[in-house]
C-alpha cells in the first residue's frame, strides 16, 4: 500500500529500509524522500517505522539468546 503518494513510497519499502538499518524518521526521510512534500504521510510512516523497529529488535534479541 502506498504510504507517501508524493514520493511513491510503500509500506513494503519502509519495511525494507528498516531491515537495512533505518531506525528514525530522519533517516527514512533522507533515504526515501518520504514526508518531504505535503507531510500527510508522516504519521502513518512513523507508525510503520516504530512497529517494524520493534519487530526487528525483538528478533535480534531472540537470536542473541539462541546463540548464547
Amino acid at each position: 500500500m502506498y504510504v507517501c503518494l508524493c514520493k511513491a513510497v510503500t509500506d513494503k519499502a519502509i519495511k525494507q529500509h528498516v531491515a537495512n538499518g533505518v531506525r528514525s524518521m530522519r533517516e527514512l526521510r533522507a533515504c526515501s524522500g518520504l514526508g518531504s512534500q505535503c507531510g500527510q504521510c508522516t504519521c502513518q510512516a512513523s507508525q510503520i517505522l516504530h512497529n517494524e523497529t520493534l519487530l526487528h529488535s525483538q528478533q535480534d534479541f531472540e537470536l542473541a539468546h539462541e546463540v548464547a
